[in-house]
């Protein structure tokens, strides 16, 4: 619903045009549950007045069909909120009417997640739903798009017990009011009279006390009990003649006004004969051929409606544009709104200034659109210059070529119009002067053409040729056959029909001899399905080469907007070859393949349906897929990605089939993902040293990590895309370093692997004997027994799984037998505190050791790095810094693959030190949970350059280097500030990653706390907290106890260790 807080639009929306209605409710810009209907008037010139009553009547009889009646039933009014928006008269600057005029403002709140055009009718609906209407009871609000309002706030009405009529205005000044109406008030805000087009004498009584006068700007809420009224004159005569009933039981038409007769019946200084008798400008007249009708339509409203109060209110510091035949004005208009300077474009080139505005347009080379200029609707190849002041709204493509070699100037309008003559459909192109006057009299001071006098357009032509040479014709711009469209014996004129009138080539007698149309004529032969055609093609076209550019430039543009708008409008396939494109071109930088490949995922999600098809995430390993994965796997990206639409094809019928598509998009990103962190490979350095003796022990011991900041920073892509920084620490547990590893050579030819985890008395131990190639089969499958084992022997080059020689051969051959390797952690499972990634560099260290190579601690950092990618767990590197790099560090990786990652380590007072492990403290919550469970959302929001994940990933590097400072500084409050900083942008980066118990076991300790945060991605695992003083271990005991729900949980001491990896003894 359009809400209105008490309030909405559940009813009917009426106007012209149903399709774009449509999109708009399917985008969400209109309740879903509302009724649209499209009521065209049942014949011309019916007026406001009439056109809101018709309109009433079909809503009411619709909404009386929906309630199960079978005739029009009043009593369905008692509950309706109805919103009757009329589409005026042709406007000459936008084929699709004022209110389908787009505007260069970006859109906002319930649009954003869909892109699509801000219209004026959108800025229109915006303001009654979120501003004017607000709180407003069952009843009828009728408004014209003819103009655009703007309230600066919620305007607060009283409605208790309101009924009646309430008329809406803005202030205006007199020299503008004298063109248009204005209401006449008593001291209560009841409306004394409506005066339109009166002297400016007349109009001053009108004056409100801030000088201005109070227009009739638009707005008119009829309560329900009128509403029933007014519904009840549609079957009186003469009024039934405003209706598609009475005409269609043989009334004759009729026209009215909404503002001139209808409320005018209501105003009190008017009297039944000066009502029913009064000549009055801007409606039909009682002395003329319909004088009796019209009399007697007023006589019917007097007698219906005389008595119902209406009141006025007055909105000083609104703001009502009335969008006028004025080229100038429009021009103004459209470069003064909104701060953008392209909206819904493609720009190529960047040559175009601040101060223009692009619309919805495809500029291809260069197009040089100068300040104050307006292109719109337009598909250009340069060179072309716009000039100040100018506006081109509809060219296309073949036009460009004309526009190359015209004597363009300034404050020129030039448009391409989509008519329809008969059953042929062409473009018909005119230029203007945006000075000009389109309704002056040709003979008049003021008129022109192309801001020049007519005198000079008639030395190339005679009024004949423009108006004919019937006595009486109005001769204005509007109406002259100007315009070129046919030529004899050479069929349609292009933009070269308007190149001549501006003075470039052409001759005067090949204009005259084709047939030409006037403005007011190509605007009545307007295609406005053509013209809507054509608008959404150059959308869907601009927003594909908008992909392009965001995907191979690296940027930090949202694609899910463009995505869900590329699938309404039935444009996915187009889309996904562009994306296709992108994907298999892009063999050089396989982070914009892998992220390519997560939007043909969304692609496939959005195409599903919201929630239809299942969860996005699940199981990628389908048979059917095994092709294309192999290819990627194999480095052939082309093929791959070509064989990946190939076997898309076949799973586009249902919504299920859908998602589980997109999975195995997302499954073929990440291999490619991790294809690009393995490129970490080339910072890897060995070098050859003693091989120790045969069985002797190589064993090393790792602290534990505490992340103080700026994780998830450091996951790939957004360690690579982005760039990453941590803070981060290496702790001992308990007194304990609680990671290790050790390996020695075997004179057996295979590989003895024996992992356990666990503390002391409730550890588990696995043991894997690996005795053929075969057995290593595993080592890309996390979950495997010995896998982390499996995947260190295949990484750091021990064996190669893709060797012809045998495992036993492979084993004598380099090493003089095989390995044993032992690794444990004293840690729980998913304590967060960075144990896999630690534990990987310490067997990796261990390994490298035993078997006779040297190794610095940056190789091990970048070698897990690698590691993790071919084991498939994925993640980042602040683990593995954390534990590897003793003390506090801050490090970082930049923006560029390869990934390197450098670490600084943190020089900190050592009174700083003292107190800060005086005042950590290790909270074990019980709770456990992968950091993969947390992944692999993390990262399709991240490929989906979602705002609030690109906005938090910079405020996570943001707050790491304050936490620095923090540290340099040995400030403990700044330090606790960041870590409590760190835990939200942690809650924002991946929701769900704070269990309840948790929760509630932090606002328990938050009184004694600098900061706090759960360690690593969150889920569970440790509480790590900062300590306002220092020994607190008792106090926090007896508050964890006596606060209910927490289940299992306990303390832990931690101290900074300062060495990092150890080794600990070389004995056999």
């Amino acid at each position: 619903c359009i809400t209105f807080k008490n309030s909405c639009w559940l009813s009917a929306i009426l106007i012209c045009y149903f399709h774009p209605l449509e999109v708009r409710q399917q985008r969400g810009l209109l309740p879903p549950g509302a009724l649209l209907l499209t009521v065209a008037d049942p014949k011309e010139r019916l007026g406001s007045g009439g056109a809101t009553l018709n309109a009433l009547l079909v809503a009411t009889e619709h909404l009386s069909a929906r309630a199960g009646y079978t005739v029009v039933t009043a009593d369905v009014l008692d509950t309706a909120h109805i919103l009757i928006l009329h589409t005026g008269r042709d406007f000459p600057w936008d084929g699709c009417s004022r209110a389908f005029c787009w505007m260069p403002v970006a859109a906002a709140g319930r649009c954003v997640d869909m892109e699509g055009p801000v219209c004026c009718l959108d800025m229109l609906l915006d303001c009654l739903s979120t501003k004017m209407c607000v709180g407003s009871p069952p009843g009828v609000w009728v408004c014209s798009t003819d103009m655009i309002l703007s309230l600066p706030t919620t305007q607060k009405m009283s409605w208790k017990d309101f009924s009646g009529v309430r008329v809406v205005s803005l202030p205006g000044d007199i020299s503008f009011a004298a063109h248009h109406g204005v209401y006449l008030t008593d001291a209560e805000g009841g409306v004394r009279d409506i005066i339109y087009r009166g002297s400016e004498e007349r109009i001053q009584t009108a004056a409100m006390p801030d000088g201005k006068v109070p227009l009739v700007s638009g707005p008119v809420f009829f309560s329900t009990a009128v509403s029933e009224k007014l519904l009840q004159t549609h079957v009186t005569p003469p009024l039934d003649g405003c209706t598609y009933m009475g005409m269609d039981s043989g009334a004759p038409p009729l026209q009215i006004s909404l503002f001139l007769d209808i409320l005018m019946s209501l105003c009190s200084d008017q009297t039944e004969t000066k009502f029913v008798n009064g000549e009055r400008p801007g409606c039909s007249s009682p002395l003329g051929p319909q004088g009796a009708a019209v009399k007697s339509a007023r006589s019917v409203l007097w007698r219906t409606l005389r008595g119902v109060a209406l009141s006025l209110v007055y909105i000083p510091d609104g703001y009502y544009d009335y969008m006028t035949a004025s080229g100038r004005e429009h021009v103004i208009r459209l470069t003064e709104a909104g701060i953008e300077r392209q909206i819904l474009s493609h720009i190529e080139l960047p040559c175009v200034s601040e101060a223009s505005r692009v619309i919805n347009s495809v500029l291809e080379g260069a197009v040089h659109v100068v300040a104050g200029a307006v292109v719109q609707h337009c598909h250009l190849q340069g060179p072309v210059k716009v000039h100040s002041g100018c506006l081109l709204s509809g060219l296309d493509l073949a036009s460009s070529a004309y526009m190359q070699g015209m004597p363009l100037t300034s404050d020129i309008i030039m448009q391409g119009h989509r008519v329809q003559l008969g059953e042929l459909k062409l473009t018909v192109f005119t230029v203007f002067g945006a000075h000009d006057s389109l309704e002056v009299p040709s003979d008049a001071d003021t008129g022109s053409f192309l801001n020049r006098t007519w005198s000079q357009f008639f030395n190339i032509s005679w009024p004949e040729e423009l108006w004919g040479a019937e006595c009486g014709v109005r001769r204005c711009l509007l109406d002259a056959r100007l315009f070129p469209v046919f030529k004899p014996h050479g069929g349609a004129v292009g933009l070269e029909g308007v190149r001549f009138l501006l003075g470039g080539s052409g001759t005067t007698e090949s204009w005259r001899a084709a047939w030409r149309l006037s403005l007011k004529e190509v605007l009545s032969l307007a295609d406005q399905q053509g013209e809507l055609r054509w608008r959404e093609e150059l959308f869907f076209s601009a927003g594909r080469r908008r992909a392009v550019d965001t995907l191979k430039g690296h940027t930090d543009h949202n694609l899910l907007p463009s995505i869900r708008a590329a699938v309404l409008g039935g444009q996915q396939g187009a889309l996904l070859q562009a994306l296709d494109s992108v994907a298999s071109s892009s063999s050089a930088d396989l982070g914009v393949a892998a992220r390519t490949l997560a939007c043909i995922a969304d692609v496939l999600g959005c195409l599903a349906g919201e929630g239809r098809g299942g969860l996005r995430s699940g199981p990628a390993a389908n048979p059917s897929w095994t092709p294309a994965f192999r290819l990627l796997e194999q480095g052939k990206l082309a093929a791959g990605v070509q064989e990946l639409a190939n076997q898309r094809a076949a799973w586009l019928s249902r919504p299920d089939l859908l998602v589980r598509a997109a999975r195995h998009y997302e499954g073929a990103g990440q291999i490619l993902l991790r294809k690009a962190v393995m490129s970490a490979r080339k910072f890897v350095f060995t070098a050859q040293a003693h091989l120790p003796p045969m069985g002797k022990w190589q064993e090393v011991e790792c602290p534990a990590r505490l992340d103080l900041s700026g994780g998830w920073s450091d996951t790939p892509p957004i360690a690579f895309e982005h760039g990453g920084v941590v803070v981060n620490m290496a702790v001992r547990v308990d007194g304990r370093r609680p990671i290790g590893a050790r390996a020695r050579r075997v004179a057996e030819p295979h590989l003895v692997l024996v992992s356990t985890s666990g503390a002391p008395g409730c550890s588990m131990t696995s043991r894997v004997v690996c005795e053929v190639l075969a057995d290593l089969d595993t080592h890309c499958q996390p979950h495997a027994p010995g896998a982390l084992l499996k995947a260190v022997c295949v990484c750091s080059d021990v064996v190669c799984v893709s060797s012809p020689l045998s495992l036993e051969q492979q084993l004598l051959q380099h090493w003089g037998g095989g390995l044993e390797l032992h690794s444990w952690s004293l840690l729980p499972h998913g304590s967060g505190l960075g144990t896999s990634s630690i534990l990987a560099g310490a067997v990796l260290a261990a390994v490298y050791r035993c078997t006779g190579r040297s190794y610095d601690t940056s190789s091990l950092i970048h070698a897990v790095l690698h590691l993790e990618q071919i084991l498939t767990t994925g993640g980042g590197w602040q683990d593995q810094v954390g534990g590897l790099v003793g003390g506090l560090k801050l490090a970082r990786s930049h923006a560029a693959l390869p990934l390197r990652v450098d670490v600084e380590q943190l020089t900190v007072p050592q009174d700083f030190l003292a107190a800060l492990q005086e005042r950590l403290l290790l909270v074990y919550t019980g709770k456990t949970r992968l950091a993969r469970n947390l992944l692999q959302d993390v990262v399709r929001n991240w490929y989906s350059r979602l705002p609030s994940i690109v906005q938090n990933a910079e405020q996570l590097v943001s707050n790491a280097e304050e936490c620095a400072h923090a540290c340099t500084e040995g400030s403990l409050p700044r330090l606790g500030a960041s870590i409590d900083r760190y835990w939200q942008q942690k809650k924002a980066m991946a929701p769900g990653c704070e269990p309840a118990a948790v929760r509630t076991m932090m606002n328990a300790l938050r009184p004694l706390t600098l900061g706090q945060s759960l360690a690593g991605a969150g889920g569970g695992g440790f509480l790590f907290i900062l300590m306002r003083d220092a020994h607190q271990e008792e106090r926090v005991q007896q508050i964890l106890h006596s606060t209910p729900g927490l289940g299992d949980f306990s303390l832990h001491s931690v101290e900074l260790d300062t060495e990092g990896i150890t080794v600990l003894q070389q004995n056999a």
